[in-house]
């Protein structure tokens, strides 16, 4: 019901001389045929069509440009007021706009909750976006109809909110679960399933798609049986390019056997058809797993290349757009070599991917009230992806998202998960200050032309952020001032740890490693250490950061010393929310301590 409910237009502005069969003809004229019933009144009509994408064609290629019987049709989403909530759509995107633009524009009306991008045949962008409340979204609609980017003007509606159209569900409750829209995400409903549905994706030729297919899909049939495999061809997706996605699910072997398969039938074809050209193997994966296949110094690539004996590039980080989130690593030599390099890289993905999972879950248990799907946090917007299945574990609103079938919980990293995932347990969270060190040469990005960059994150995220003065002219790095809650740390953090990475201030072959610096207690610096550095040195196993507790310190006039942790992202972020835990509990113990001494020495 939500699925057709979403998908019902809105005819508005029509002749009283216009007929219910006026519309299909009109409709198929324009190859956007009408399956089910034409409801008519008097001025307005309603249809129903099958998907998102074909609503979204019918409201693109109609409204406000064509005319039956002397009127200008309008064509729009029919949303009864009493469903038009936090939900709404923006259409008419630029295809090359960068997710940090749309997401400091959405961030500008209010707390963007989940931004989903729709899989469109259109040569725009569409995004779903859903705020945290009413208000903001009304704000939202009013702020960014007609928006103007480049001579592209924002085309905005709302969309039904499934959270108002139907009442939770029981197993809704404050022990967790998950919520309505995760169910069916993955099959026994459990946040960490056995095995994760890491698919392969791949690139081929449009010219090889029919021959992968076969007649009467014979072929692809037969790879999929032998395989046991899942195998989507996007070949609907960006219309007359040259090349078309492929997406296959099944285990680790059953990836790479599919993907022999399909490099033989393309080899055969291109054999027949006396195109002498190599065909290389392209592999698209996510920008946030692509450093660490690559390894420090692309030690991991060419250990690769060496004991496969193929050569191996990757797109630049220039090419990630709002339409093309995933990088592609290509893979040249014979079949053989391919597929043996296939192997190998899909093998350093997962173990990327699984890291992260661990790390996402790590997070999510160590800050209460983390809102995940919030965040945004990753080189050009990448965790914003959604994770909502659609109809039998397929994407149901982007093009690409290699996580659908995975719990919407465990994909957080890529994708939003279900708002109330991780119920608010702290409306007063304590403040936290965080020195970040940056390049200096990165201020300027992080600041922004006339300070917009920074004004917006720190709006973003909830925090306030301070760039301090340099040290001396030449300084090779500056401090940045972070204060705010748990969740701000971890949204401010984030961000700036992506735009470094964005703005290519670290090179394209290493991951970004910062200095965090944060202060506790002199009193609790020992337990920090801990017994001959026992402590520190399974903090720094935990976490995979470097954690220094100088020795030689002296306190400041707040009785507090530094400690420094330098690592990624998500291992910096671990590793201060540990140092804090281990701090917290060091300060009750000395309450209970302070508590109990009047009693047990009333004469003092």
């Amino acid at each position: 019901m939500k699925r057709r409910r979403m998908n019902k237009l809105y005819i508005g502005n029509l002749s009283p001389a216009a007929t219910a069969e006026d519309l299909r003809q009109l409709f198929g004229e324009r190859k956007l045929p009408l399956a089910g019933q034409v409801l008519l009144k008097s001025g307005y009509a309603f249809v129903d069509y099958p998907d998102q994408n074909w609503a979204i064609r019918a409201i693109e290629t109609l409204s406000g440009k064509v005319e039956l019987h002397g009127k200008v049709m309008e064509v729009d989403y029919s949303v009864p007021k009493k469903l038009r909530s936090r939900k709404i759509q923006i259409r008419n995107i630029p295809p090359h706009l960068q997710w940090e633009v749309l997401d400091g524009l959405l961030a500008q009306y209010g707390t963007v909750e989940n931004v989903e991008q729709v899989n469109t045949d259109t040569e725009t962008a569409v995004v779903n976006v859903t705020y945290a409340s009413k208000e903001e979204a009304k704000v939202a609609i009013e702020k960014l109809s007609g928006h103007q980017f480049e001579n592209y003007s924002f085309k905005i509606s709302y969309i039904p909110d499934e959270e108002v159209s139907s009442p939770p569900p029981p197993q809704r409750s404050r022990r967790g679960g998950h919520s309505s829209r995760e169910r069916g995400s993955s099959p026994g409903g459990s946040s960490q399933p056995k095995q994760l549905d890491f698919p392969l994706r791949m690139l081929v030729p449009t010219q090889f798609v029919g021959a992968i297919i076969g007649k009467e899909g014979l072929t692809i049939k037969n790879l999929t049986k032998q395989t046991q495999s899942k195998v989507d061809i996007h070949r609907k997706e960006n219309a007359g390019a040259a090349e078309k996605p492929i997406t296959i699910h099944a285990t680790p072997e059953g990836c790479s056997e599919a993907c022999r398969m399909i490099l033989d039938i393309m080899q055969k074809e291109a054999d027949e058809t006396k195109s002498t050209e190599e065909i290389p193997l392209k592999i698209l994966a996510h920008n946030s797993l692509v450093g660490r296949l690559i390894g420090k110094e692309g030690r991991n690539l060419k250990k690769i290349e060496q004991d496969t004996g193929t050569k191996i590039t990757i797109s630049p980080l220039q090419d990630l757009t709002i339409y093309n989130p995933e990088r592609t690593i290509t893979v040249k030599g014979s079949t053989e070599a391919c597929s043996s390099a296939e192997v190998e890289i899909m093998k350093k993905l997962r173990e990327a991917y699984e890291n992260d999972v661990v790390a996402i879950n790590q997070q999510a248990n160590l800050i209460p009230g983390l809102n995940l799907s919030a965040l945004g946090i990753f080189s050009t917007g990448l965790s914003m992806l959604p994770s909502t299945p659609g109809a039998r574990g397929a994407a149901a609103a982007t093009p690409y998202h290699p996580f659908a079938s995975s719990s919407a919980y465990l994909s957080g990293l890529y994708g939003a998960p279900p708002a109330g995932a991780f119920p608010h347990q702290h409306p007063l969270p304590e403040q936290e200050v965080v020195n970040l060190f940056i390049p200096t040469q990165a201020v300027g990005a992080i600041i922004g032309k006339k300070g917009q960059h920074i004004k917006q994150l720190a709006r973003f995220a909830g925090a306030s952020i301070k760039i301090a003065p340099a040290e001396g002219p030449d300084a090779s790095e500056r401090m940045v001032i972070i204060t705010g809650p748990p969740e701000a740390q971890f949204k401010a953090q984030g961000r700036i740890f992506g735009k470094l990475k964005e703005e290519n201030f670290f090179n394209p072959k290493e991951e970004v490693k910062l200095e965090a610096h944060i202060k506790v207690p002199s009193f609790a610096a020992g337990r920090v250490i801990g017994k001959g550095g026992k402590t520190v040195n399974e903090l720094q196993n935990l976490t995979s950061a470097e954690v220094i507790v100088p020795r030689d310190q002296t306190p400041d006039e707040n009785e507090e010393v530094i400690v420094k942790i330098i690592g990624h992202f998500f291992a910096s972020q671990t590793a201060q929310r540990k140092i804090r835990e281990i701090v917290q509990q060091v300060k009750q113990q000395e309450q209970k301590h302070a508590q109990g001494a009047p009693a047990s020495q009333p004469s003092k």
